[in-house]
């Protein structure tokens, strides 16, 4: 990772942290500059949005008609995947909720699905990931000295919640949005999709078999993407979503509990975003998150810049945390601090070649398949 000479932008709080950030004349980072375009790319206006969010529900019904739910839904237990539930239900759709329970998570999340699935009579689909496994792949990740060691437990929740669809043949509804996920610096973590990445990093520092993991090659995306015409929708996006509100809401509607940081459901990412990322590759995730709010008119920068001020974390509950996450991952405080003090590598070290070849023939595959669907092939 190159380094530059501190610069903040002067728009949102992004700043030369992300390797890549660009700055034009006037200061402004190339996040500010291009949102305008990538919002309108990702949020259509109010017009389509209604009409599209009235398609997506008519939509649901009709292919779960007969049949026990109409959509997938995942739940974290966090305020996005939460706010979904609630709005789904709103909108009169009956949706089978999924969770993957990667051994991370903290009693608040686990109360909090509970609590809300239950009272929006939800049914919840609990998928238990095979410890030792994904134990030993989490540990691979932090081996690789990635900036990537959540994306085991994201790309498994994708691949769970997609072969559910295919099974029941209903869609794929995310919490995935806009407002508040605008900006994510590549940089910071990237190769959630890619399986030969994760088989990579896998092989390399895990030398463990992935007999139970779920996972999804390319092959399988086009299969559920060419194929099966599996829909996938960001609802988040079909409506005003504003962060602040939707925790209001459903701390009265539901008796949610808000868990103080973003993905703070989940006892490894508390630990990864608040103190690995930060003190060993530089990345404070506050930022793209704040920025994004700032771009969206939810947060104002002299706020943003104000909360950024609040460290990460106290002496003291990372000591804790960094003792329970040594014992669960079953290695020694040394080891860890051996794993912190490897040099910071990134997706390119470990990405297979091979990708790059599947990625150049991909479209020639999409050609013949649609066309062997077609009958149209000599």
């Amino acid at each position: 990772m190159h380094k530059k000479d501190f610069r903040q932008c002067n728009t949102c709080v992004m700043d030369t942290s992300d390797p890549d950030i660009q700055f034009d004349e006037r200061g402004v980072c190339n996040y500010c500059q291009n949102y305008m375009d990538r919002k309108e790319q990702f949020v259509p206006n109010k017009a389509v949005q209604k009409k599209q969010l009235e398609d997506l529900v008519q939509y649901c019904k009709r292919k779960g008609k007969g049949k026990a739910f109409d959509c997938v839904i995942g739940v974290s237990g966090g305020v996005d995947s939460t706010y979904v539930a609630y709005l789904v239900k709103q909108l009169g759709l009956r949706p089978l909720a999924v969770h993957l329970d990667n051994g991370w998570n903290s009693e608040l999340a686990i109360s909090n699905i509970r609590n809300t699935l239950q009272k929006l009579n939800i049914e919840l689909h609990t998928y238990v990931l095979d410890w030792e496994e994904f134990r030993k792949l989490q540990l691979a990740f932090l081996k690789a000295s990635t900036p990537d060691s959540e994306i085991p437990s994201d790309h498994a929740i994708v691949a769970l919640m997609r072969k559910i669809a295919n099974d029941e043949n209903i869609p794929v509804i995310w919490g995935v949005n806009f407002s508040s996920e605008a900006i994510l610096p590549q940089a910071w973590s990237q190769g959630h999709m890619d399986w030969t990445y994760i088989r990579n990093v896998n092989h390399i520092f895990g030398k463990n078999q992935l007999k139970n993991y779920p996972y999804y090659s390319i092959w399988r995306l086009i299969y559920y993407n060419r194929i099966k015409r599996q829909r996938l929708f960001n609802i988040l996006n079909l409506i005003d979503y504003n962060k602040e509100e939707a925790k209001r809401l459903l701390q009265t509607e539901l008796g949610w509990r808000d868990y103080g940081g973003k993905h703070y459901e989940s006892i490894y990412t508390r630990i990864f975003q608040s103190y690995i990322l930060p003190e060993k590759f530089g990345f404070d995730k506050r930022k793209a998150h704040y920025s994004s709010l700032i771009l969206a008119g939810q947060l104002n920068r002299n706020e943003a810049l104000r909360l950024l001020e609040i460290p990460l974390y106290d002496k003291e509950t990372i000591e804790s945390d960094i003792q329970y996450l040594t014992k669960k991952l079953q290695i020694s405080v040394n080891v860890f601090d051996e794993i912190m003090s490897l040099p910071p590598k990134s997706y390119h070290d470990y990405r297979s070649k091979w990708v790059d070849r599947v990625k150049r023939i991909e479209k020639h595959v999409f050609k013949t398949l649609i066309a062997l669907k077609k009958n149209v092939l000599p």
